[in-house]
């Protein structure tokens, strides 16, 4: 069995419908896929009629923006109640966020540089989460940047005079939250240095007695002795250790199935979470 735990698509950053997300992780062999779509469960039901079409487990998921050790952390949540309350209120708080800063960017850029706030909407779709991705993504088309990669690591990087910085939940009470829903909590690439600050031992044991489930550990980010660290966290912690793509479609080079999780780590996040898979 072949489980991928960590995709996007256009519903957040991603560049593929969540249907064809699905259908992409059909051909590439997986069995099992997720869908986790930054702070939105909005491409769940898309995703659930493709992973039924074809053939292909359903993981329904979200990743949600959190802050810890003064640094942006991403909390993957599985299997949660999409209609709590208070997750739906955070989540909406996250997006709106998101939209203000981006907005905030592009009139910063947009003082030096030939961008709008229409070319950005252009690279997006109903009900998108709008975020750097397609600031990026409208750089490329107006032609101030060669790709996502070079807009990242110059006009929308974090030390950029155009970077704002945006609402997240602190990373224990989104924990709990997490938990209260019915949800499996998976740190996201917790030691991804390239992405800002590797999350402490510290915080991780913290987090760890706040309920979370997991740590993502096979990604694409991490060196080997990152993910050396992180498994030896796991075993003393009693945390599940997953894999994962982190597939975005064309925006990264990511690819579905480059990393996986066990069937038996799967078989406990399903065990943990209120909502089944959906498919086969």
């Amino acid at each position: 069995m072949r489980v991928d735990l960590h995709t996007h698509s256009r519903v957040s950053d991603g560049t593929d419908r969540p249907a064809d997300v699905v259908a992409a992780a059909a051909r590439a062999g997986l069995d099992v896929v997720a869908l986790t779509d930054h702070d939105t469960t909005r491409g769940w039901a898309e995703a659930e009629a493709a992973a039924v079409r074809h053939g292909v487990a359903l993981v329904r998921g979200a990743e949600l923006s959190c802050r810890a050790d003064h640094a942006s952390v991403h909390l993957l949540a599985y299997l949660h109640d999409p209609d709590d309350a208070a997750l739906l209120a955070e989540g909406e708080r996250i997006r709106r966020s998101r939209v203000e800063r981006a907005r905030e960017m592009v009139d910063r850029i947009a003082a030096d540089h030939p961008l709008t706030w229409d070319d950005v909407l252009a690279q997006t779709q109903p009900g998108t989460t709008v975020g750097r991705p397609h600031i990026a993504d409208a750089l490329v088309a107006v032609g101030l940047v060669t790709d996502r990669g070079a807009a990242f690591a110059s006009m929308l990087a974090t030390g950029s005079p155009y970077y704002v910085p945006y609402y997240a939940t602190a990373l224990l009470p989104a924990v709990r939250m997490v938990r209260a829903a019915g949800g499996v909590p998976v740190l996201a690439h917790p030691g991804a240095a390239a992405r800002g600050r590797v999350i402490s031992d510290d915080t991780i044991r913290a987090a760890a007695h706040a309920g979370l489930a997991g740590l993502e550990v096979d990604h694409r980010d991490h060196t080997p002795a990152q993910r050396e660290r992180l498994s030896a966290l796991a075993v003393e912690l009693g945390l599940l250790v997953t894999g994962a793509s982190d597939y975005h479609g064309a925006g990264k080079p990511n690819r579905l199935g480059e990393h996986t999780t066990s069937p038996e780590v799967l078989a406990a996040v399903v065990a943990q979470g209120r909502l089944p898979l959906v498919g086969p």
